[in-house]
């Protein structure tokens, strides 16, 4: 492991907008765990909305939805410390007191949030996981765990280069009637519809369109589309996997280092 890693680790040990700790820790109850329920008393310190970003990786996401609405708490989850030292470091140089990171795996965020305690969650540029439902962060194995915290009727936002994660998640919602909010293949076409869109929904396309990741940039420099879906999650008590046949994508992903053209 690189010194600059070691050093980034070192870091997330002592920033306190991160929380961290390991499966052996979190069977002994420590005081993360703890954290579930308590997220706006202890450490926000108010009773603004809450929103996680999920697979949140640098945390530029995260970072740029704290700035754009301050009126708003913001959890970047993600299981890549190294990754995610950038936004958390950058939201600390910033003073930034509504943006915080948890460093986990998604499948345990029940462990860390208590029922109705969060009111949205995005999702943004995942592994499509073509190969495993299980594994797709819009499958209704997730589903189900994001209705143990998130709010009756609270908002799912995904952004997406992936043809194959967007089809597959809009047959799961039609499959178990999920009420759609907001629904585009191309979110940054010249011309979006603009007639008969309710107020939720021009509001969801402006925010879907006003912040851009890093992988985002690359997916729209060599040409790609950008899919968004916004959900409602009502709850339920039984789930069903769409029984479709989809094609799967056939491109991949540039490195980190790509630079987006100008």
């Amino acid at each position: 492991m690189g010194k600059n890693k070691l050093k980034k680790f070192a870091d997330m040990d002592i920033l306190p907008n991160v929380f961290q700790c390991s499966m052996k820790e979190m069977e002994a109850e420590n005081a993360v765990v703890k954290m579930a329920g308590h997220w706006r008393e202890n450490y926000f310190r108010n009773a603004n909305p809450l929103v996680l970003e999920l697979g949140c990786g640098h945390g530029d996401y995260t970072v740029g939805l704290a700035v754009q609405y301050p009126e708003k708490n913001f959890i970047g989850v993600d299981i890549k410390g190294a990754r995610m030292w950038h936004g958390a470091r950058q939201a600390f140089d910033a003073g930034m007191s509504n943006v915080a990171f948890l460093r986990t795996n998604i499948e345990l965020l029940p462990r860390f949030f208590m029922s109705d305690e969060v009111d949205e969650i995005w999702i943004t540029f995942p592994d499509p996981q073509m190969k495993k439902v299980t594994k797709r962060l819009t499958s209704t194995w997730f589903m189900q765990r994001y209705q143990q915290l998130l709010r009756p009727a609270g908002l799912i936002h995904l952004k997406t280069d992936s043809p194959f994660l967007y089809t597959y998640t809009r047959a799961m919602l039609q499959e178990n009637n999920y009420p759609v909010i907001s629904d585009t293949d191309n979110l940054y076409a010249d011309m979006l519809p603009q007639g008969g869109l309710t107020q939720q929904q021009t509001e969801n396309l402006h925010n879907a369109r006003a912040l851009q990741t890093h992988y985002e940039k690359q997916w729209l420099d060599r040409g790609l589309t950008i899919k968004y879906l916004c959900w409602s999650l009502v709850p339920k008590t039984a789930w069903e996997e769409p029984d479709i046949e989809i094609e799967k994508d056939t491109y991949r992903s540039y490195g980190r280092n790509y630079q987006v053209s100008k």
